[in-house]
This record gives structure tokens, sequence and C-alpha cells, in this order.
């Protein structure tokens, strides 16, 4: 048995490798042409832009690792069957249940370097990447309104309801265009703050430079003659509960985030009763999105069972391609139509790993049983 994991390990190995090392290629060169019009505008050289695509392999790697784990071990099955080595084994006793077992070894070590990938090293390299497209264009728009924050804190005049709006990050990683609005618990405006720049401290403090302060008095005080206060500090120092964690989670991408940063941003939208249904998604298909390696190699173990007439191996290979593409295109449905639907997120996430295990467990139970 030894003899037989290390001839399956060592092929399935090797082919998932040449997969991945040709889908990484590919990409990389994709991200390289895609920008090259940009060399010698906005500060763009050839070397910040080839180092840019090299940060983003990582995250290519966590996205088609799963894939090229299913064409790779697609074709190391189908070359064993081709050559009457995987019928020599099954004559030997290797039976279902029992490549079944070998075949999720090399699934689960898969798993895991997903995981690690995509939770440690991804994220950093995501993080990394968008401040280097920081530096060369001065900034980074987020989106044509800016982003926005929102935080309910208890205070000495009563609950605040306090919206917070950015509209770029800059080169340094400063926040540009900062307008923050704080209103009371009726809902009228008591406090607008706008500043040209600002910065997260370590203690959630926000330091705002240029900053314009304008505070509205109660209707109480108003009809006693209080005064609007205006003021126009240099630097501004604002307490918040928006640390730095929760800023990154809103204004960064995504994918720059790993699981239990996810996680915690939901909780954060949660207890600020914001919508929190798509960082929930996203949360589930981070923690499930590895176990698809899993699925995979499991889907890959039918092919092994078909005759070499019914096909040689690069039609099984590209057989594997169309799964691995149905896959992806499922993967991304179903989180955009679970989040219109409403669906539970953790369903949503799991659903095309399901589907996908539930057709490779059919399929090779029927070729099992009848070819």
């Amino acid at each position: 048995m030894k003899t037989v994991r290390r001839l399956l390990y060592r092929d399935i190995v090797w082919s998932v490798a040449f997969v991945a090392i040709a889908f990484l290629s590919l990409f990389f060169f994709i991200d390289v042409v895609d920008d090259l019009d940009s060399v010698g505008r906005e500060d763009q050289t050839l070397g910040r832009l080839m180092l840019r695509a090299v940060l983003e392999i990582p995250g290519h790697f966590y996205e088609l690792f799963p894939i090229a784990v299913l064409i790779g071990t697609i074709y190391s099955m189908a070359r064993l069957a081709q050559s009457s080595e995987f019928t020599i084994l099954r004559t030997g006793g290797l039976g279902p249940g029992r490549a079944l077992a070998l075949l999720a070894v090399p699934g689960v070590i898969f798993a895991a370097m997903t995981f690690v990938v995509g939770d440690y090293v991804s994220p950093w390299t995501e993080r990394e990447a968008v401040l280097l497209k920081t530096g060369s264009r001065g900034s980074v728009a987020l989106g044509r309104g800016g982003a926005w924050l929102k935080e309910r804190r208890d205070g000495p005049e009563g609950q605040r309801n306090v919206s917070v709006n950015v509209s770029t990050i800059g080169a340094n990683g400063d926040l540009q265009g900062i307008r923050i609005f704080e209103f009371d618990a009726e809902g009228r405006l008591r406090t607008q703050i706008n500043a040209r720049a600002g910065r997260v401290g370590a203690d959630s403090v926000w330091r705002l430079a240029d900053a314009s302060r304008t505070d509205w008095p109660t209707p109480e005080a108003a009809n006693a003659g209080a005064p609007l206060a205006a003021s126009a500090p240099k630097t501004l120092m604002w307490p918040s509960t928006l640390d730095t964690r929760v800023v990154a989670a809103a204004l960064l991408p995504a994918q720059t985030m790993s699981t239990v940063e996810l996680w915690r941003y939901s909780a954060h939208l949660t207890d600020q009763d914001q919508a929190t249904q798509r960082h929930e998604i996203q949360f589930w298909k981070k923690a499930l999105y590895p176990l698809a390696c899993i699925v995979m190699v499991a889907l890959a173990l039918p092919f092994a069972y078909l005759h070499a007439r019914a096909g040689g191996v690069s039609f099984k290979v590209f057989g594997g391609i169309m799964l691995g593409i149905g896959f992806v295109l499922l993967n991304n449905v179903s989180g955009h139509v679970g989040l219109l639907k409403q669906w539970t997120p953790w369903l949503v996430a799991a659903a095309p790993s399901l589907l996908f295990l539930l057709l490779s467990m059919g399929a090779f139970a029927w070729l099992v049983r009848y070819r």
C-alpha cells in the first residue's frame, strides 16, 4: 500500500503543480499586459508594474488552485486509466472505498494549502498591491460617492448616530476627503466635521488635518439664544469606536481580509444595525472555499474508472476544464443570487461544493456499479 500511495501521490502532486504554475503564469502575463499602457504615466514604472503583478499571484493561487487540483487530478487519473495501471491496482485489491480514502489525503493537504494562502499570504499581498497602486496613482478613489462608515455610541448628551464618508485613500495610506455627520437620537444633525485628510490611530482616535467643525445647539438651547459654534483647527482629534481594522475592512476590497477579519467586520455591522448579508456570504465562502479542493479530488476519481476508449486524456482534461469553469461560475452566481434573495449565507456558500460533491459521488457510484 505504501508503494501505491507513493505512485498516486507523486503523480497527482506533479500534475497539480504543473497546472497551477501554468495558470499562474498565464494570469501574471495577463496582469502585466493589461496595465502595460500605464507605464510612464502617473509615476508608473515597469518595475512597479511587475512587482504589483507578483503581489497578485497569491490571490490568483487562492482562486484558481481548486480548479488546478481538479484538472491535475483528472489528468493523473486518466493517464493511469489509459496505461491500465489503475486497472492493475483495482485487480490487486484497490477497492472504491480505499481509492476514495487514498485521494482524501492529498485533498486535505491541498485544502490546508489553500486556507493558509487565502487567510495569511493573500490578504497581506493584496493590501500591498493596493498600496502600491495608490503610490503610483497618488490616490485610490472609493467609488463615485466614496465609502461610508457608521457607528452608534452613547455619550454625555445621549445616543449619537455617526456617519463617516471617505472619498479617497492617499499614497501614504492617509484617508482623504473626510466628512463626519453626528445625529442625535431624534435624527437631528448636531455636529458636522470636514477634513482634508486624516489617519486612524492605534487607540481608535482619528487625527484630522485641516478640519472644520460645526456644532448645532439643541432646540432648547437655540430657543434660549445659544449660537451655532464653528471652528477650524489645524489638527482635530476625534475619538471613535471605528478602529483601524474596521476602517480597513470598509475601505479596502474584500479579498484583503482574512476569515477572522470578515467575521469581526460582520459582527461590527450587526452591532450597528447595518446590512450584513454580503459580508456574511463572503465570510462563509472564504471559510468553506478550501474544502472545494477535497470536492475536486473526489470529482476527478470517476475519470479513473472510464475506459481508454471512452476518450483520450486530452478529452478528459477538457472535460475537467469545463467542470472547473462551471464550478467558478456557479460559485459566483450563487453569491449574487443569495444576496438578492436573502438566502442563508452558509447555505449559499456551501451550495456549489455540495452540488459538485453529489455529482462526483453519483458518477462514481454509477461507474463502479455498471462499468
